[in-house]
């Protein structure tokens, strides 16, 4: 029996040693890959739900858009016009007379700055049905009117505050517009 053995050639190398290092390493990735595959089947199947719940809702949407379309048209029908017209204009007498000058005085107090004045208050309703006061106030400073603005920006009675008008005066006073959106229902910070 004869070996020819040439490791001049064919160096030697220990394959137990090889398989090993790379085996643990092939197996890792494997884990990791089997992983990451069950990952994204997961994802898939929840987009699944996710996108079968989305359509169900436009149904819902939809479906609610054509009642609305239907009560609308008859409601537009020249029998029932006197009756809508009518209810319109009740529910703004309503929404007018709940309007509570007193609530609002205090709510006002809580953010108007000392150096600042209020000298007129308008409250109207806007296109989406809310109340919306306008103001004129006078202060010392422009600053004034600004801090007014902000403390009705972090009042949960007032939203969108904003200055929209200001003039300085000969006396070297300030007088500024300030429009808000008021909401008397909002919880008090207190919870009550």
């Amino acid at each position: 029996m004869r070996l020819d053995i040439n490791l001049a050639t064919h160096p030697y190398e220990d394959a137990r040693e090889f398989w090993a290092r790379w085996g643990s390493v092939v197996g890792l990735l494997a884990v990791l890959t089997l992983l990451l595959l069950g990952w994204a089947v997961r994802s898939w199947t929840n987009a699944g739900r996710d996108r079968n719940s989305i359509s169900q809702l436009q149904e819902q949407i939809a479906k609610r858009d054509r009642e609305r379309a239907e009560a609308q048209s008859f409601l537009d029908m020249s029998a029932n016009r006197s009756t809508r017209d009518q209810s319109q204009f009740l529910n703004g007498l309503i929404r007018r007379k709940s309007f509570s000058w007193t609530r609002v005085f205090e709510e006002l107090e809580q953010v108007v700055p000392q150096n600042l004045h209020v000298t007129s208050l308008r409250p109207e309703l806007n296109d989406q049905n809310e109340v919306q006061l306008d103001m004129r106030v006078v202060g010392d400073t422009r600053g004034a009117a600004v801090e007014l603005v902000h403390r009705m920006e972090g009042s949960k009675h007032f939203q969108n505050a904003q200055l929209v008008q200001e003039a300085g005066n000969d006396n070297g006073s300030v007088t500024a517009t300030v429009i808000s959106i008021y909401i008397p229902d909002a919880p008090d910070r207190s919870g009550k």
